[in-house]
């Protein structure tokens, strides 16, 4: 089954709004969003960025595949395709048709390396949608 895919205008190599976000977000919360949206940005040439609904998105080409937003108490790694992402990690959250998300919490350990793995398996997987339709 063919699956339409979520399209932004906008994203460039590096949008200057990112850093900005990512400065009004000090201390832990805004470390932990710094440091996750670099390992986005990491996945490979290709990735663009942009700022929708309020936060850092990362995207191949015009298509986006995760973000990273600060919340009071926590900081969500997002997955557009979360869904269908294989966790065996079992650190994704939440019950939307396509979304997914992994909650980071100062001083909560969390598997770095899951959380890695599973970015980039979400960058393979949009690149492998918009390259097969």
């Amino acid at each position: 089954m063919k699956t339409d895919l979520l399209r932004f205008n906008g994203a460039v190599e590096r949008h200057p709004a990112i850093e900005a976000w990512l400065d009004e977000h000090a201390g832990e919360l805004g470390t932990i969003a710094r440091q996750w949206f670099q390992v986005l940005r990491n996945c490979g040439d290709e990735v663009r960025e942009l700022v929708h609904d309020g936060c850092p998105v990362a995207c191949l080409g015009d298509v986006p595949f995760a973000y990273v937003n600060v919340f009071t108490s926590h900081v969500n790694v997002g997955f557009f395709q979360g869904a269908s992402l294989p966790d065996p990690g079992r650190l994704l959250q939440g019950a939307g048709k396509y979304m997914r998300h992994v909650k980071l919490r100062p001083g909560t350990a969390t598997s770095e390396a899951a959380l890695a793995t599973l970015i980039e398996v979400a960058y393979a997987d949009i690149k492998a949608r918009i390259e097969h339709g």
